[in-house]
C-alpha cells in the first residue's frame, strides 16, 4: 500500500511539473504571438573580447548600412580605452557623426521582436557574468524563435549565442533595458512613435547632419 502511495505522489508530482512546463511554454506575450513563429537576420558581425563589445557591435551594424568600418576605427572616437563609463552615450553620438538616425526602443520584449521582425537588427545591451560578478556588455538583437521561445545574439566571439526569452529579459533589465535601432534616414522602424523620430531627427541635425536629418523627416511625413 506504501508503495502505491509512493507511486501516486510521484505521478501526480510529475504531472504537476508538465503542467508549469506547458504554463511557461505558453506564457508568451499576446504582441510576440502575432510575430513571425522566426527570424533570424544575416548581415556583418566583427568578432571581438568581451570588453571590445561597444565599437564591435557598432562597426557591425555601421557595415550593414553600406559604410566601410572596422571596430579599430572606432576605439579612437569613442574615446577608448578610458571613458567605458561614457560609452552608451558616445556611441550613439558617433553613430549620429555617420548619418544615422538613432531610435530608441521600449524597454520591453515585444518591442524589440517586433523591430528583429520587420527586418532590423537592434543594439542592446545586457548584463553577462554571474550573481556575484557581472557586467555590461553589448550584442546585436538578430533574430528569435517564438515556439522555442528564444532569442538569438551577436555577441563576443558568438555569432549565434541563444538565449531564453526570461534569461534576455533578466539580463536586459539588470543593465538597464537599454536598447536602440541605427537606422538610414529613410528606414522607418516598424510601429513608429512619430515623436520619438522626429526628436530622433533633431539629434541627428544637432550632430551637424543637417541633410539627413531632413531627409529623416521627409520620410515620415511619407510613411
Amino acid at each position: 500500500m506504501v508503495q502505491v502511495f509512493s507511486r501516486i505522489r510521484a505521478a501526480l508530482l510529475i504531472a504537476g511539473c508538465a503542467a508549469a512546463l506547458a504554463g511557461c511554454a505558453g506564457s508568451v506575450a499576446p504582441e510576440v504571438k502575432r510575430l513571425p513563429e522566426r527570424v533570424e537576420l544575416s548581415g556583418t558581425f566583427y568578432r571581438g573580447q568581451a570588453n571590445q563589445s561597444g565599437p564591435q557591435v557598432l562597426a557591425s551594424l555601421l557595415s550593414q548600412q553600406g559604410i566601410v568600418i572596422t571596430p579599430g576605427l572606432l576605439e579612437k572616437p569613442l574615446h577608448l580605452p578610458g571613458a567605458e563609463d561614457k560609452l552608451q552615450q558616445n556611441l550613439q553620438n558617433l553613430a549620429r557623426e555617420y548619418g544615422m538616425v538613432v531610435y530608441p526602443l521600449d524597454s520591453n520584449l515585444p518591442a524589440l521582436l517586433t523591430q528583429v521582425a520587420a527586418g532590423y537588427p537592434v543594439m542592446v545591451r545586457f548584463s553577462e557574468g554571474s550573481a556575484f560578478w557581472a557586467e555590461p556588455r553589448y550584442a546585436i538583437l538578430s533574430g528569435y524563435d517564438r515556439n522555442k521561445q528564444k532569442v538569438l545574439l551577436r555577441a563576443g566571439m558568438n555569432r549565434r549565442e541563444l538565449m531564453s526569452f526570461s534569461s534576455f529579459e533578466s539580463a536586459f533589465e539588470k543593465s538597464g533595458s537599454w536598447a536602440i535601432l541605427i537606422q538610414k534616414p529613410s528606414q522607418i522602424p516598424a510601429a513608429v512613435d512619430r515623436q520619438r523620430w522626429l526628436k530622433a531627427a533633431d539629434e541627428l541635425a544637432q550632430a551637424g547632419q543637417e541633410n539627413e536629418a531632413a531627409q529623416a523627416r521627409k520620410a515620415l511625413a511619407a510613411h
